[in-house]
């Protein structure tokens, strides 16, 4: 147990897309808690805000987010499902995550 390292100071675990999740860049904003999202896949789809996240999380242009895709229509539309802090962006991009958007 004495051999046990302390954690580091700033540490701290970054959720990272799951399954059928992707990492997108939030462009604009529609209206009706929806926005317009570049994602890695080069695909820009208009994403909405679920009610169960819509008064915790708010989003803005510039945010990075994940989201996921829609089983239907998912080149054209998908959910917010995170939104990534300033510190955590600095994060993704030390990590390559952030590469294929235009920050």
């Amino acid at each position: 147990m004495a051999d046990e390292q302390p954690p580091q100071e700033g540490y701290f675990r970054l959720r990272t897309p799951r399954d059928k999740e992707i990492l997108g860049l939030v462009t604009g904003r529609v209206g009706c808690a929806r926005f317009m999202v570049y994602c890695v896949d080069k695909k820009e789809r208009m994403c909405r805000v679920p009610g169960k996240i819509k008064h915790r999380v708010w989003v803005k242009e510039n945010d990075v987010v994940i989201i996921e895709p829609w089983p239907v229509e998912g080149d054209k539309k998908g959910d917010i499902v995170w939104r990534y802090t300033r510190t955590q962006n600095q994060v993704l991009k030390r990590q390559g995550l952030l590469k294929d958007l235009p920050l």
